[in-house]
């Protein structure tokens, strides 16, 4: 099922979400619902507290990424059919010398900007399966995961952006809390009247 995607201003992205069980109910129904609206919003990640869950789980599928030609055949290659799921995940390590890439956000749509972050990372978590596992992944994967990792802190990739830069972008996050802004996928605004 397509869930509603939260949109920028709603108190539950700025929530640091909670683990999950394996007796959550209704676990594999929410995992599926976010994969279909993520594939729904033309997303490569998307958490739960964008469908309004406080939840530590996240999806990503890398595949879209392994199209840019700006990329070497290795990376696309990693990239292609890169589909992963991770519950109570937790940052281990971020490492190497930082490098800029243009981020988006399915909750902040229309809103871009380059987003610094570190190109290798060291990551806790388990899928659907419940065992534990250490990774370490680098490149776009490391940032598609710590993007989403970051929705699970309650951080907006617009948080780690220059303050002029979020002066510039006022007016349009102000137009997102208002349902002021017109997406091909379904969306909920927290300020939108009579939403």
């Amino acid at each position: 099922m397509i869930l509603p995607i939260i949109g920028y201003g709603d108190p539950v992205l700025r929530k640091v979400a909670e683990n999950v069980t394996a007796e959550f109910p209704d676990l594999k129904e929410t995992i599926v619902n976010m994969y279909e609206t993520m594939y729904n919003a033309n997303g490569v990640g998307l958490a739960a507290p964008q469908v309004g869950k406080a939840l530590r789980i996240f999806v990503i599928d890398t595949t879209p990424f392994s199209d840019d030609e700006d990329l070497d055949s290795t990376e696309q290659k990693q990239l292609n059919g890169f589909k992963r799921t991770f519950i109570n995940a937790k940052m281990i390590k971020e490492e190497g010398e930082l490098w800029a890439f243009n981020e988006g956000c399915l909750s902040i749509p229309d809103v871009r900007e380059d987003v610094y972050r570190n190109p290798t990372i060291t990551i806790e978590y388990c899928e659907e399966d419940f065992v534990m596992k250490t990774e370490v992944f680098d490149g776009l994967i490391a940032r598609v995961i710590q993007h989403e990792y970051d929705h699970i802190e309650g951080i907006l990739f617009t948080d780690k952006i220059s303050s002029l830069k979020k002066r510039l972008i006022q007016k349009k996050l102000k137009n997102i809390i208002e349902g002021k802004t017109f997406q091909e996928y379904r969306m909920k605004f927290f300020g939108k009247k009579g939403r």
